[in-house]
């Protein structure tokens, strides 16, 4: 990840006659740096180039529909995204937002766009139907049970205030 000196994360490809003996040395030499290692099975841009790919070519077709302007598009990330995705992954975020809600602007964006990038995944379908939509149910993409909902939600927002803190953004 670049710049390396500075950014932890580190992602470990495991490819198909990769041991799990070299993969727990790999793991374990990299914590041993301070990284924080991430696995992957090898496939083409790996888990960051692909979801950044996907990010920035939303942004450029933004730009190139003329939807919106660069600058605002900066603006929605670094005063929106940005924040948010810098301390919750996607995964938590879906739970927080709720899964059922997830789906619904899947669904609308890709009956209003037909563009096949927005079709809602099997798996959130999945979710939807058997109730596991998140926070609000206990239960989504990670189980919360026996946890304090409204705890969890207040620590996320905490997070959040101390991070705006950080970067002297007013809330």
């Amino acid at each position: 990840m670049n710049p390396p000196y500075l950014l932890p994360l580190v992602e470990v490809v495991r490819g198909a006659k990769t041991s799990d003996k070299t993969v727990n040395i790999v793991r374990h030499f990299l914590t041993s740096l301070k990284k924080k290692p991430i696995l992957c099975k090898d496939t083409p841009g790996f888990i960051v180039n692909r979801m950044q790919s996907a990010l920035l070519v939303e942004a450029l077709s933004l730009v190139e529909q003329g939807i919106a302007t660069m600058e605002d598009i900066d603006t929605a990330w670094t005063q929106h995204l940005g924040l948010r995705y810098c301390h919750i992954g996607p995964f938590e975020a879906m739970d927080s937002f709720g899964l059922d809600t997830e789906l619904s602007q899947y669904s609308y964006l890709y009956e209003k766009l037909e563009e096949t990038k927005f079709r809602p995944p099997d798996l959130l379908k999945r979710k939807v139907k058997n109730r596991e939509l998140g926070l609000k149910t206990g239960k989504g993409f990670y189980d919360y049970t026996g946890k304090n909902i409204d705890n969890i939600i207040k620590e996320k927002d905490r997070q959040f205030i101390e991070l705006l803190r950080l970067l002297k953004i007013k809330h």
